[in-house]
């Protein structure tokens, strides 16, 4: 029985250790477009397990201490290659794309182009999805490993900052939430240097009880946001 079980082990472990590779060098294959925002192992990882956990629903034959042992493998499996990736560099490179400038100074390079598989449309329409319609406008435009496009437009084409109008921005308090769904947050309260008491002083002045809080966050300077339970009649919308 434990031969048989140790024998199933090392054939589940063989077949992912020998169908990864396949499925990077297929990952790879298909580009960066094919993959949207994912890292390509990453991709391969709920891939995987979406096949995994597919194949237990759709074959109740299998064994499901199987499945169990191929989703922990996997799990390991991919953080042992993330903790690779961090510490090389260069595996890092392996199992990922590299960042490619597709337009320069106004200029399409078409070589950079052909090896990722992109036509000129597909630039066009990502530099229309960041409101750029006139290509001389681009200095750089860099296709990033997750598929986006980062564009730098030219100096006279770019969009002012503040320190370039001169113009000195109010800093904005960030706010922690308080109160989900009637719930009190006291690590929040410890946070910001606050008990309690002050809150339901606070709570009191609103004229509103926790229990009736569906939504409460609190700022660096101590003033609470409240959103209650009582539904509002929302303004209609049409199209």
């Amino acid at each position: 029985m434990w031969l048989e079980t140790i024998k199933d082990f090392f054939l589940i472990a063989g077949r992912i250790v020998t169908i990864f590779p396949l499925m990077l060098i297929v990952g790879l294959f298909m580009g960066k477009r094919s993959l949207g925002e994912l890292p390509v192992f990453d991709f391969l990882v709920i891939l995987s397990l979406g096949s995994v956990v597919g194949a237990d629903i759709a074959e109740p034959d299998i064994s499901h201490v199987h499945i169990a042992i191929a989703i922990v493998l996997i799990g390991l499996l991919q953080r042992i290659v993330s903790i690779l990736a961090i510490k090389s560099r260069k595996f890092g490179k392996l199992i990922s794309f590299e960042p490619t400038i597709v337009i320069h100074q106004g200029n399409l390079l078409v070589n950079n182009l052909k090896k990722v598989r992109y036509s000129i449309d597909n630039i066009l329409q990502m530099l229309r999805e960041k409101d750029v319609f006139h290509l001389p406008d681009v200095d750089l435009a860099i296709l990033e490993a997750n598929g986006k496009l980062t564009v730098y437009k030219k100096g006279p084409k770019s969009v002012p900052t503040l320190e370039d109008l001169g113009v000195v921005k109010r800093q904005i308090d960030l706010s922690y939430p308080l109160i989900v769904e009637g719930i009190l947050y006291n690590e929040t309260l410890a946070y910001i240097k606050k008990d309690v008491l002050w809150l339901k002083s606070q709570l009191q002045a609103r004229g509103v009880c926790q229990d009736d809080i569906f939504y409460a966050s609190v700022d660096d300077k101590g003033i609470i946001y409240i959103s209650d339970k009582t539904t509002l009649n929302p303004p209609p919308m049409r199209h």
